[in-house]
């Protein structure tokens, strides 16, 4: 049976972010705060559950976010879980067991690679990076977290300090699209892996052309929220900004850049994956121009080096136009959060380098609130005072510097075109 949908307009491609009022949003650091929040709404659900995200590892974290899964399924409430192939193919044996038909939990793959000749079948690098929880239509969890310890690395296992990330919880009407998201995503992935079946059954079936209409609805992503009710809740205004491969593929790269446009006082960035396109810097670099104090916080403990090495390679000429950056090294640093002066603030999966920006399945929620924007600054500088300032680049000029830049831009585009996008990031 396919997931109900939400008789909800798509949007124009390229449309502003749709903010509504009347929301309640919760900042949460981490899954120590993250999974006992989540926890609570799955153990009150009763008719709903849906899970999408990157990686569900399958950690003790993990495996106590699937017994409160398995137990509101036991209870009949319809429990829907949407994994990346990629992304939790380590655990996929676990969550195989964990969610089997006896469990009551149905467990879809977005994109599996459970076969060597999947890695070259096409939009294999265009993955699922949303992490998405939605309970009842009434509570939503979007953020960066992995269902996954904070303290553990799949590369380079324990670790002493925990990762560095957040996520929001919502509750109002900005719980509607980021529940028909959820929806559509487990939908996309447990058609693509039953499509012969799925098409045979609407070819029998009474009414093929109706059948047809309501499973492209339930394929949809509709970022825009629900009529706002009377403001029983704190009227917090929030937009869910999504990035697919339809006719959002840039919507959160143009929402970033709407914003550092705007910006008169500060902007404020972390992000662990940081190689912006030449919009995104010409923006940064007019910003810092114009007087706005720009901070960069970004990885100092690497978990990728090339990632590390593509983000360095940018520090010159931030730096020389007065963009100040930090890197985060107490332990890894995974949230991909910012700030825009004292009203705009965003929270979600994106990072800001092509394989976000272009190619992977994103969420992210703005949030225009005050309260919430301070919040999330006192994080920012409890975490810049244990990070390092950068003051030079660490290759500054010369040909190893011209290597490096080379090397980068040569592997986005690349990358790019393996994707099938063509053009210059």
């Amino acid at each position: 049976m396919l997931p109900r949908d939400l008789p909800t307009p798509m949007p124009r491609f390229g449309r502003d972010p749709e903010f509504s009022g009347g929301n309640e949003v919760t900042l949460l650091s981490g899954g120590d705060e993250l999974f006992p929040a989540m926890r609570r709404a799955i153990g009150a659900a009763v008719h709903e559950v849906w899970l999408a995200t990157y990686i569900f590892f399958h950690d003790e974290s993990a495996r106590a976010l699937a017994d409160s899964l398995r137990a509101a399924a036991r209870r009949g409430v319809r429990v829907r879980v949407v994994v990346d192939g990629f992304g939790s193919k380590v655990s996929m044996p676990a969550l195989q067991g964990w969610f089997d038909e006896s469990s009551g939990v149905a467990l879809a793959v977005f994109r599996p690679l459970d076969r060597w000749t999947a890695y070259f079948q096409p939009g294999q690098l265009r993955r699922l990076h949303q992490k998405l929880l939605v309970v009842d239509d009434e509570h939503a969890f979007v953020g960066g977290i992995n269902i996954m310890d904070d303290r553990i690395d799949i590369h380079h296992g324990r670790t002493a300090e925990p990762r560095l990330d957040f996520a929001v919880g919502l509750r109002g009407p900005i719980v509607a699209p980021v529940a028909q998201t959820a929806r559509a995503m487990w939908t996309r992935a447990a058609f693509g892996q039953e499509w012969r079946e799925e098409l045979a059954a609407l070819a029998r079936s009474a009414e093929p052309v109706a059948n047809a209409r309501a499973l492209l609805q339930q394929l949809r992503i509709l970022p825009r929220p629900a009529a706002e009710p009377p403001q029983v809740l704190a009227p917090v205004r929030v937009a869910f900004v999504v990035r697919d491969n339809l006719r959002q593929r840039r919507a959160i790269e143009r929402s970033y850049i709407a914003a550092l446009q705007r910006a008169r006082e500060r902007i404020d960035i972390v992000c662990p994956y940081f190689y912006p396109g030449k919009a995104f810097r010409r923006t940064l670099r007019g910003a810092a121009r114009r007087g706005v104090h720009v901070r960069l916080l970004l990885q100092g403990k690497l978990d990728y080096r090339i990632a590390g090495l593509a983000a360095q390679v940018l520090y010159d000429e931030l730096l020389a136009h007065g963009v100040r950056i930090f890197e985060y090294t107490p332990a890894f640093l995974h949230a991909k959060v910012a700030l825009a002066d004292d009203q705009w603030a965003t929270v979600g999966s994106s990072n800001i380098d092509p394989i976000s920006l272009l190619l992977n399945l994103e969420a992210n929620v703005i949030v225009s609130d005050a309260a919430f924007t301070v919040a999330l600054a006192a994080a920012f500088e409890q975490a810049i005072l244990v990070s390092r300032e950068v003051t030079a680049p660490p290759v500054r000029a010369g040909w190893m510097a011209a290597l490096r830049r080379s090397l980068v831009a040569w592997t986005a585009q690349w990358v790019l075109r393996l994707a099938g996008l063509s053009g210059r990031y």
